[in-house]
């Protein structure tokens, strides 16, 4: 690209140069030229003048008299009637300029200069010109040199740019060049780079949720499993069988909340449900960790409560807050229902050492753990929460204590925009 900048830069500089150029020195090889004859006709007139003067003063008119009024490289003749051929200067060869005037007394001057003269003078004035053209020319070369670098040193930028894009390096650059063209497609790359970065970490982030969410149904499951290789009782083997059925069900459900959520966050299926139900298949769930830890699962508080929202939602929030004590916590975990205002509120509590206080509410931010863990599984339960209309919060540090709010009123339904009866 450079090569062609220059190329056609110094291309049309010289078709200027050769249009203007030829046009210049025509005109001023005829100017030249015309001053050259002004200047022969002048002396001529002058000499004849002189000549005249003379004559007319009864003085001497010869070579020595008029050798001081003849100027230059120039040769004069004057023809007197009755007297011999006047001289003056040398008679020059080749082709000559010439001028001739006749007096008042019938004399005859005549002029003459050598073209060569004119010839040099034409001669400067072409090497001026070239000069100049030559400069004129420098100058395009050196201006084609900077707006080629101008222009092809941030197509490069921008060539580098996409190359990043598709080798995964979704940075953008933020770097502008002064050309409305290039800053476009500037802006366009790093609105592109910006997209592919969010669209990279919401898979990501879409990653880590399902490893994490799916790894304690999982672990349930393969604890039921394992109950049912230890078994001999058909009773049993039914009772864990429905059970691993429910989870595998609820294992379902949470795949395709993950893949909702990812889509939109908004686009749950919010119904009442009874909190009760919910809450007992937690409980059943993880009692067999809990008795494995040496620990206990109890539940209290008001019966019989209904709330609004996804129960395989709410179930996998409630699995996080109790695994988050069943990994960080301490003693006996409770489950608590109760009722302020026109919201649901489980919370669920330990006896454990509580929350660092460095930590505070940074427990649901992602990547913040006060042991070894993913820190997670706390974002991802409030995220849940969020989605599903309620929310999620930690009432107190020590002893922890973290409540999930539902709502316990369907939200009103949206009238059509446009109502009228439905035809069918």
């Amino acid at each position: 690209m450079r090569r062609r900048l220059i190329q056609s830069t110094l291309a049309v500089v010289l078709v200027v140069i050769a249009v203007f150029g030829v046009s210049l020195v025509i005109v001023e090889t005829r100017t030249i030229t015309s001053t050259a004859q002004e200047r022969v006709d002048t002396e001529a007139v002058r000499l004849v003048s002189i000549v005249d003067s003379r004559l007319l003063g009864d003085e001497t008119v010869d070579a020595a008299v008029l050798r001081d009024q003849i100027q230059g490289d120039r040769y004069a003749e004057i023809r007197i009637p009755g007297k011999p051929l006047i001289q003056v200067g040398s008679k020059p060869t080749g082709d000559v300029i010439s001028a001739k005037e006749t007096g008042e007394e019938g004399e005859t001057v005549t002029v003459q200069e050598p073209r060569s003269s004119v010839t040099r003078e034409v001669g400067r004035t072409l090497l001026i010109i070239g000069a100049v053209a030559l400069l004129a020319v420098i100058a395009a070369v050196l201006l084609a040199i900077r707006q080629a670098n101008r222009l092809a040193s941030p197509l490069t930028d921008l060539a580098e740019t996409a190359e990043r894009l598709g080798s995964g390096d979704p940075r953008p650059r933020h770097k502008r060049y002064g050309v409305h063209e290039l800053d476009r497609v500037a802006d366009v790359l790093d609105s592109s780079a910006e997209r592919i970065a969010r669209m990279l970490t919401a898979e990501r982030r879409l990653a880590a949720d399902a490893s994490h969410q799916l790894r304690t149904p999982l672990t349930a499951l393969s604890m039921r499993l394992e109950e049912i290789t230890l078994t001999e009782d058909l009773a049993t083997v039914k009772e864990e069988a429905t059970i691993a059925l429910t989870q595998v069900e609820r294992l379902t459900d949470v795949v395709e909340r993950l893949l909702t959520n990812s889509r939109d966050p908004r686009n749950g299926s919010a119904v009442t449900f009874d909190l009760d139900e919910v809450i007992q298949q937690q409980l059943a769930e993880w009692r067999p960790a809990y008795r494995s830890a040496g620990r206990a699962i109890v539940s209290s508080g008001k019966r019989h409560l209904t709330a609004v929202g996804t129960p395989g939602a709410v179930a996998q929030v409630l699995a996080a807050l109790i695994e988050n004590s069943l990994m960080h916590g301490g003693g006996t975990v409770a489950l608590r229902t109760r009722v302020t205002g026109n919201q649901a509120v489980i919370e669920v509590t330990d006896e454990g050492p509580g929350i660092p206080a460095d930590l505070g509410a940074r427990i649901f931010e992602r990547a913040i753990s006060g042991r070894n863990s993913t820190g997670i599984g706390l974002a991802v339960a409030r995220d849940l929460a969020e989605a599903d209309g309620g929310r999620l919060e930690m009432l107190q540090t020590n002893p922890p204590v973290l409540a999930l709010f539902l709502s316990r009123t369907p939200p009103p339904k949206k009238q059509a925009e446009n109502s009228g009866p439905t035809v069918r």
